[in-house]
């Protein structure tokens, strides 16, 4: 998702975003720290995108989501990358019938999804099952390469409702 044009939200700053028929923003971007205050940032910034979307239903899931796609980076891509204030951006998007949540981090390194295999005892592993849990809850999800450097994770969750 493209930052231009979207809604941010960092440190108090109000909205700024840009706005679809109706007058609400169709997008939204947070840059997430690397902590646990970032961590709950990220989850009440998701909660609170969607329920001004009227997605609370898919409240559950996208917080999971970008849970996992922000620890993953945390894990991950930040700590390979140059020294300072480590951070993330997460990014929301409303499309037609589509929420895509994404997490750009600097690492240049590629998401590695472990399904769980029954017969190896993998199920009962303590980490790696992040990308289990966001494929398992996306309609789909990838990643692209950013182009001076870094990447984007990114999951699509439909916006019907569940019932």
């Amino acid at each position: 998702m493209s930052e231009a044009g979207a809604t941010s939200r960092s440190e108090g700053l109000p909205y700024a975003g840009r706005p679809a028929l109706g007058g609400r923003p169709t997008a939204a971007v947070l840059r997430v720290a690397c902590s646990g205050e970032g961590f709950a940032r990220a989850r009440v910034f998701t909660r609170d995108t969607l329920r001004g979307w009227s997605l609370d239903h898919r409240g559950d899931d996208a917080v999971l989501v970008i849970t996992e796609l922000i620890s993953n980076a945390v894990t991950h891509a930040v700590p390979s990358t140059a020294a300072g204030a480590p951070e993330v951006r997460l990014g929301l998007a409303l499309g037609p019938g589509a929420l895509t949540l994404t997490v750009s981090d600097p690492g240049d390194n590629a998401p590695v999804f472990n399904p769980f295999n029954p017969s190896d005892g993998s199920a009962l592993r303590e980490h790696g099952r992040g990308l289990c849990i966001v494929d398992a809850l996306a309609e789909e999800w990838g990643w692209t390469p950013r182009p001076s450097a870094g990447k984007t994770v990114w999951a699509t969750l439909s916006t019907r409702s569940l019932t």
